[in-house]
């Protein structure tokens, strides 16, 4: 251990096991002493700018003021209670805004405390809404290639099975249908005749409108969205938007639906529900789902409940994400965001080995023809003091809607330089 690492750091480091890492090979972690804003100041007093808002979570920049004193009022009064039987205002609050603020119908809200659970949630809505109805065999999804929505098991047999990271368990999750996003007329009429042959034995639909994150920060156009709308209304099947990563103006408008003025019957909603502080997600359902639940049968019954379901004190730091949401203009913040994205990483285009450079709201992409040495590359843009974690061949920024121009400027600034002097 050197003089800056704390003893924490050794002690804990044998025993802990990290997310999408090969602990044989992978760089050893930072350690992190404080975050404040768009800063992370790691244990040996180095600071740097956080360009990815902590994996999409910090819309408002870490430890905001407004989060951290409701956060603290709660947990004086009630840290947790559990949602079987009982109920509290925070997760009541919480479930009604997030009614007001989602658009059509889509008012009952099932919590959960992970994206990954909230999308098995939307899968099982979806599945039992058939049964319910009577309708046996409609069992199987209709995803897209470059789809990514959780690690669980179903969550899994909707992400893209080739490109995606869970191409290993492939025999072992459920198989479902991956096909291309209608994207034009020929596609969508590829989509219309796949599903007029397979209506019978598919449940739902599931995208991440306008963007899809984890598989390859892929955007597509409203129409796609609105083509996807049609298509599942023509053929009688359920619509799910996940939108763990798109939502709360990460793509520019609150919620990304709204750039194609669709409602889906279900969508899901994290990361960035809490503010960047406390594990939460939801599965909101329209009243169409919801009555099909609504019944004197027991067995009708939506059989799930995560035991942190709707914790207070995540709730309650989610209801200050939103007061924020409501006093500040995140909206117009990203907007902005976008158009300096759209500056600082232009001259990446004319790097050898750059194949795109692509901007929507506050998500700025630089994808690479391949990157060989991926540590390499982190350690580079560490040095540039920046937080920039890429994957696979794509370099993003995700940045809290409320960083400062100097900010950004070092983040684009700071890829442009180590794209322009290092080979990844």
């Amino acid at each position: 251990m050197s003089a800056s690492e704390p003893e924490w750091y050794e002690g804990g480091l044998p025993h802990i096991w990290l997310p999408y890492t090969q602990m044989k090979t992978a760089a050893p972690p930072l350690a992190v002493a404080r975050t404040d804003g768009t800063r992370i100041f790691l244990a040996d007093g180095r600071a740097l700018i956080d360009g990815i808002a902590s994996w999409w979570t910090a819309a408002h920049g870490c430890n905001h003021p407004h989060i951290r004193a409701v956060l603290e009022r709660q947990l004086h009064a009630m840290p947790h209670v559990m949602l079987g039987g009982l109920v509290h205002e925070q997760a009541l609050n919480l479930a009604r805004r997030l009614a007001e603020l989602l658009p059509g119908d889509l008012n009952h809200v099932f919590f959960s405390d992970s994206g990954s659970v909230a999308v098995e949630v939307a899968m099982k809505m979806a599945v039992q809404y058939w049964l319910n109805r009577g309708e046996r065999g409609r069992t199987k999804f209709v995803a897209f290639k470059g789809g990514y929505h959780g690690d669980t098991f179903a969550a899994m047999s909707v992400c893209d099975p080739e490109e995606g990271m869970h191409a290993l368990f492939k025999g072992l999750v459920p198989e479902q249908y991956i096909l291309d996003l209608p994207r034009d007329e020929e596609s969508e009429a590829a989509l219309n005749s796949f599903l007029a042959d397979h209506n019978h034995e598919i449940a739902g639909i599931i995208v991440e409108p306008m963007v899809q994150g984890a598989g390859g920060m892929i955007f597509h156009d409203q129409m796609c969205v609105t083509r996807l709308r049609k298509a599942a209304d023509r053929h009688d099947l359920l619509l799910i938007f996940d939108e763990i990563f798109t939502g709360f103006a990460r793509t520019g408008p609150m919620f990304a639906c709204e750039a194609g003025e669709v409602t889906p019957d279900i969508i899901t909603l994290g990361k960035a529900l809490s503010g960047g502080t406390l594990p939460l997600a939801a599965t909101v359902a329209t009243q169409k789902i919801f009555n099909a639940f609504w019944s004197g049968d027991p067995s009708h019954a939506l059989m799930h409940g995560p035991t942190f379901m709707g914790n207070p004190l995540a709730c309650a730091a989610a209801n200050a994400s939103l007061d924020l949401f409501h006093s500040e203009p995140r909206c117009l913040q990203a907007a902005e965001i976008g158009k300096k994205l759209t500056l600082g990483l232009g001259p990446c285009i004319d790097l050898p080995g750059v194949k795109d450079v692509r901007v929507r709201g506050a998500i700025g992409v630089v994808e690479l023809d391949r990157i060989d040495d991926m540590n390499a590359l982190k350690r580079r843009f560490v040095a540039a003091g920046v937080w920039v974690r890429p994957f696979r061949n794509i370099v993003y920024l995700t940045p809290a809607l409320t960083m400062e121009d100097d900010d950004l400027e070092t983040l684009t600034g700071g890829i442009v330089d180590v794209l322009k002097t290092c080979r990844p």
